[in-house]
């Protein structure tokens, strides 16, 4: 718990109006989410966070931190704190809060697989006391909120972070301070800000640079990039895969029908509640971490692996009520992603139809055209039988599968491919939905599964 005149004090601002005294205690930027006694960060960003503010105290908040004169009354004992830049002070705060703690803290980044390895990351440490972030809160905003409400008993903090420019896991790092880290593999995503992979490398060995001397550094044995990751001095370097040099190797991969995969490790077997064989892959990474960095026992670690939870719009997998098998990998798109989400689409079992509707990669640059022809190709490849693409990606990846792939349509937007779909789905077909999340094919997984006419 911190009051409004405690925050004001370290975020070197002012409290303009209510009580010094009001009491926080927790942080969110999001008024539709905060829970009662939280303080409101009005950011800026896509929307102006102080628009918000008195739905904010509507809903509970008891300070908010703005940088705007407002007019607006805080309830009774609440209060408004001004500061000269929001998110910076923001982030000093977290900074802070980190400094005042002997937390032991990992520090998670790559292309793909984030979300999921810090998942199964913190179902592994959860005895000992770990917070993590919520969702996908792996940015200049989220994380520092994530450290900010960390519980009072928390001892490790596993933190996603995101990578869309040179220099973000970097200044994520300067506030969290990771003491281990993970990269799970380096590739084309946000490649219109990264350049190519080697600016991806160097935004992913940003974290691996900030660890201390001792720290631990995990990296993906099967990726061909691992080799050009750099770290500090003194850091131990580990690597997890199928590799046969791998120090934490995975043998005998196996999906079963509701594709969660398994897979050996040092005399041990381990199955992962998520669905698709790359999530062997990220169960590994957060394994290593877990056995060298903070000693838990395989044993413990493959009931807590097969006790972990999928993310929303991860790969999940649902039956319609039109008897359709739905695969709903709608979160986000990147080349990789994408051919992991293929792979597992190709592997359902499957009474009718494989069908992929396939949306557009965002941010790829100059690599786009070419990654999204890859994607049709590759779903020729995987003997598909029909596809949809949607929008202008979509279309790309629909007329490098023509020809290759029997059944090939085109979409302009996901309302239109949602019409689609209801024309071609049949019972005993399996649709995967895939693209970044401007597409928006999440809300035509939500009709499908309702049965919306």
């Amino acid at each position: 718990m911190v009051t409004a005149r405690e925050i004001a004090h370290h975020a070197q601002g002012e409290v303009v109006a209510g009580s010094p005294d009001a009491v926080v205690t927790s942080w969110s930027f999001d008024s539709r989410l905060l829970e009662p006694g939280a303080c409101f960060v009005a950011l800026h960003g896509e929307r102006d966070g102080h628009e918000f503010v008195g739905a904010a105290f509507a809903e509970g908040a008891r300070v908010a931190l703005v940088s705007e004169a407002l007019g607006i009354a805080p309830p009774a004992g609440g209060a408004v704190v001004r500061v000269d830049n929001v998110l910076l002070r923001l982030q000093e705060l977290a900074a802070a809060a980190r400094a005042a703690h002997d937390w032991r803290v990992v520090g998670i980044t790559g292309s793909t697989g984030k979300t999921s390895t810090k998942d199964l990351l913190a179902s592994v440490l959860a005895p000992l006391g770990c917070h993590a972030n919520p969702a996908s809160y792996n940015n200049e905003f989220g994380l520092p909120v994530t450290l900010l409400n960390a519980p009072a008993d928390t001892s490790v903090v596993v933190a996603e972070m995101g990578e869309r420019f040179p220099g973000d896991v970097a200044a994520l790092c300067a506030i969290a301070r990771p003491d281990a880290g993970i990269v799970t593999n380096v590739g084309l995503a946000h490649a219109e800000h990264l350049g190519d992979l080697d600016g991806a490398t160097k935004v992913m060995s940003e974290l691996f640079e900030a660890l201390p001397a001792g720290g631990v550094a995990v990296c993906n044995a099967d990726d061909e990039w691992t080799a050009r990751l750099t770290a500090a001095e003194g850091v131990d370097v580990v690597t997890a895969g199928t590799a046969e040099t791998a120090d934490y190797r995975i043998e005998q991969v196996a999906v079963d029908d509701h594709l969660h995969p398994s897979f050996s490790l040092r005399g041990r077997r381990f199955t992962v509640p998520l669905h698709g064989e790359h999530q062997a892959i990220n169960a590994a990474l957060a394994l290593a971490v877990a056995h060298r960095v903070f000693g838990v026992d395989l044993a413990t670690a493959a009931e807590a692996v097969a006790a972990a939870r999928p993310a929303r719009w991860r790969l999940e997998l649902h039956t319609t009520p039109d008897g359709v098998t739905l695969l709903n990998d709608t979160y986000n798109a990147n080349p990789a992603s994408m051919d992991a989400a293929l792979r597992a689409l190709a592997r359902t079992p499957t009474e009718g139809r494989r069908i992929a509707v396939l949306g557009d990669m965002r941010e790829l640059g100059v690599h786009s055209e070419g990654a999204h022809s890859a994607v049709g190709v590759r779903a020729g490849e995987l003997r598909l039988d029909a596809l949809v693409g949607v929008g202008a990606g979509g279309r790309a990846i629909a007329t490098a599968a023509a020809g290759i792939v029997a059944d090939v349509r085109t979409a302009p937007d996901a309302a239109t491919a949602l019409d689609l779909l209801r024309q071609m789905a049949e019972p005993g077909d399996t649709v995967l939905l895939k693209a970044s999340r401007a597409v928006g094919l999440e809300l035509v997984a939500v009709h499908l599964l309702e049965g919306a006419s």
